[in-house]
């Protein structure tokens, strides 16, 4: 019985719902707008079409195959040095934050180590990271995809980029694809591939967030910051590593993240390849970055500028001051400019006018587009070096090279193992020079400068170059016999 009352209610309410229903029908009005009170509402679209927005129907997977054997794990030891260049006494790393409380220092197990990522950009064996990554190293080992194990040299390094070339001898090397940068869009898919936290071959994907962004992490002066911005996960041990396109092109060099806490947390920033390209070839050409300088000191041009020297527009880079006997100042460019244009590409902030002329070396023209007074000029500029002339800048390790009349290469490790020696360079190419003079042959294996050790062909030009008068070098020839010679610098 009280089953068969609930169903008569429920049968009550539901056709109470129906007269309810067919009654509203009749009154209500029959607007389509389904506005039921006032006027219909007169909907504008905004004054552009938007194209729909898909997901991409590609994966990474081919992209991140082809990328990651041209990624290599960069592992570090860094010896601190004392004042006179000699291996300092390892100390508690504790005691730079708290202080030593019994009065002295608790030494550490050895030397220090770290890690970072490295992309191959020849089959030679150079290999391009950040110079954070190798700057204070004393020691580095390169292991490839396929777990081979390098000791590299490096080649030159670059702190207003922070751009580094190592090298080392391998072969069967898988060289990475260049892009252009230039051509990057905001909104476009980009891979990560490094190794953070030492995992080794890892990829994340991202889009690119921002272009031309300026962080002050390399210091103001002669810095180039306009780093590309992505969403890609970064994290400690990336540095270094490819920021690649969807063609599996290396268009950047993975450098920072935005943190507060070390760890990812939601932007990466990578330095453009255009940059990297430029830095790479004058280091392997010249010893040192040949970098063209304006001569300006400039800002961006906001509103509230705009406003009080009277701009057109908030478009450009602001002129504030002129380098005396600078490029600038000879071409013409006046202070109260606004410099809107580098060889027709347009520049709206700072970071971009730095890498647009970063990008040329001493000598080079380039055309400058300013507007003044409501009008627009057309400067030639001939940029010129640090020092004020148009000429290169010539390397002093590049002009010791000479002196010395030697090459170098990191010793193999089974050349160390046949000497049984646990550091070494190998001098080859020996040609009319110091080397030559002393009698030191090819393929002797320096273990040693004036009884300081010898990992890196850099430490030999590191510790010759300020040496005058007699210096031994020490370590074996390549029958095992060991040998000292003597080396008269001027």
């Amino acid at each position: 019985m009280e089953k068969l009352k609930r169903f008569l209610l429920l049968v009550f309410v539901a056709a109470l719902g129906g007269v309810i229903s067919l009654i509203a029908s009749n009154f209500l009005p029959d607007n389509k707008s389904h506005a039921w009170f006032g006027t219909p509402l007169n909907v504008k679209t905004a004054g552009y079409d938007i194209k729909t927005i898909t997901v991409p129907t590609f994966d990474f997977a081919d992209v991140s195959e082809a990328v990651t054997p041209t990624v290599v794990y960069i592992k570090t030891k860094i010896t601190e040095k004392n004042s006179d260049g000699q291996e300092a006494q390892p100390r508690n790393p504790f005691d730079d934050l708290f202080g030593s409380p019994f009065g002295f220092r608790a030494p550490q197990q050895g030397p220090q180590e770290a890690s970072g990522s490295g992309v191959i950009i020849s089959d030679k064996g150079y290999i391009v990271t950040n110079n954070h990554v190798v700057k204070d190293a004393s020691e580095i080992e390169v292991v490839l995809n396929d777990k081979r194990a390098y000791k590299a040299d490096v080649i030159g390094k670059d702190p207003n980029t922070d751009i580094a070339l190592i090298k080392i001898n391998a072969d069967g090397l898988s060289p990475v694809k260049y892009g252009n940068s230039d051509n990057l869009r905001v909104g476009e898919w980009v891979l990560a591939v490094g190794n953070p936290f030492n995992l080794t071959s890892t990829v994340t994907a991202g889009i690119v967030s921002a272009k031309g962004r300026s962080l002050n992490l390399l210091g103001r002066g002669t810095s180039i910051e306009s780093f590309i911005q992505t969403d890609a996960a970064v994290n400690p041990g990336n540095s270094g590593g490819a920021l690649i396109n969807s063609k599996g092109e290396l268009i950047g060099i993975n450098t920072a993240i935005a943190s507060q806490t070390g760890s990812y947390a939601g932007y990466s920033f990578a330095v453009p390849i255009n940059i990297v390209n430029k830095v790479v070839n004058d280091l392997m050409e010249f010893g040192e970055v040949q970098r063209g300088f304006l001569g300006v000191n400039i800002k961006d041009v906001d509103y509230k500028l705009a406003e009080e020297k009277e701009l057109k527009s908030t478009k450009g880079v602001y002129v504030e001051a002129l380098t005396e006997k600078g490029a600038a100042e000879a071409a013409g460019i006046k202070k109260g400019d606004v410099i809107v244009k580098v060889d027709g590409h347009e520049v709206n902030s700072v970071p971009t006018l730095q890498e647009n002329i970063g990008r040329h070396k001493p000598g080079d023209e380039v055309i400058v587009t300013v507007e003044r007074e409501g009008k627009t000029k057309d400067l030639s500029v001939i940029l010129r070096n640090k020092d004020g002339k148009t000429g290169v800048v010539t390397s002093a390790t590049k002009e010791l090279k000479k002196m010395l009349g030697a090459e170098f290469e990191t010793a193999s490790d089974a050349d160390m193992k046949k000497l049984k020696v646990g550091n070494g360079i190998r001098v080859k190419n020996i040609e009319k020079g110091k080397f030559k003079e002393a009698g030191i042959p090819s393929g002797f294996v320096i273990t040693s400068i004036d009884k300081n050790g010898v990992y890196s062909s850099n430490d030999v030009y590191r510790m010759l170059q300020s040496k005058k008068g007699g210096v031994m070098v020490e370590g074996y020839l390549p029958t095992g016999e060991h040998k000292y010679y003597v080396l008269e610098l001027d």
